[in-house]
């Protein structure tokens, strides 16, 4: 499997990411954005000629609009006799359109607010049904969103990941360390090299650090390290090095010696 087919394999974030992109940029177009506004506004679905009414357009330069909305995921579309009547001298359905149930946001840097907030909400569940610790169910939770994340990559790249954006280190599957790299630039963390050790130049989880910071990163370490213990079992440590600067766990190869993977 070449680079090209490794790319292909771990593309789902990805193509996410660009159709997420599209989407918000089909609203740049001040037309189309009051479109949309227009469409998300009504109690039911709108029509082309309504649509053209409201906003001051033609009915063709509705048409165009909307479909790129509906092309670009913002919007869902149907069939409908707006008349109400069947059979016979009815004529034909017309397209009328609706908000797309799809959720869409786009952050630079890449955040990832919506998987912390799973894990947290999982681990408050656990912890009233248990009543352990959330400290603890923190950590437990995190490390079984990280086991599944992992589990689900290995299923995508059969022999490795290719080479992630912004690192200088030939891809080696033979140890793993290359495919944890690739998980963990989906997810926005920006891995590098420096100084023998891999970096995480971006925090997926920037706001919620400044706040709560112990939380956070007991929780992204475990995190890490569920995702480094499946993918390269022995060969990489997830190790807790707080940097106000970039995310606080580091990755080294085992037996490079280090900080203890250990969380404080």
């Amino acid at each position: 499997m070449d680079s090209s087919d490794r790319s292909m394999e771990r593309a789902p974030a990805r193509r996410a990411f660009d159709a997420d992109v599209a989407g918000i940029a089909a609203l740049a177009d001040p037309v189309r954005r009051e479109l949309y506004r227009h469409v998300c506004a009504q109690t039911g679905p709108v029509g082309r000629d309504a649509a053209a009414a409201a906003v001051g357009i033609t009915r063709h330069q509705a048409k165009f609009h909307l479909d790129r909305l509906e092309a670009d995921g913002l919007l869902v579309a149907d069939y409908v006799r707006l008349t109400g009547r069947t059979g016979p001298g009815a004529g034909r359905p017309a397209k009328v359109y609706r908000r797309a149930e799809r959720e869409i946001a786009v952050s630079l840097p890449q955040r990832e607010y919506e998987l912390a907030g799973g894990i947290m909400a999982d681990a408050i569940d656990e912890s009233m049904q248990t009543s352990l610790p959330v400290a603890q169910t923190i950590r437990t939770t995190a490390a079984a969103r990280g086991q599944a994340i992992a589990e689900e990559a290995r299923a995508r790249i059969a022999d490795g990941a290719a080479q992630p954006v912004g690192t200088s280190r030939p891809a080696a599957p033979e140890h793993g360390l290359d495919t944890v790299l690739a998980v963990l630039a989906e997810r926005g963390y920006e891995p590098r090299w420096e100084s023998g050790r891999v970096v995480m130049a971006n925090c997926p989880f920037h706001a919620l650090v400044h706040t709560h910071t112990e939380l956070v990163c007991t929780m992204n370490h475990a995190f890490i390290t569920a995702i480094t213990d499946e993918l390269a079992p022995g060969t990489v440590c997830a190790c807790l090095e707080p940097d106000e600067n970039r995310c606080c766990v580091t990755l080294r190869e085992a037996g490079a010696g280090g900080v203890s993977a250990q969380a404080g």
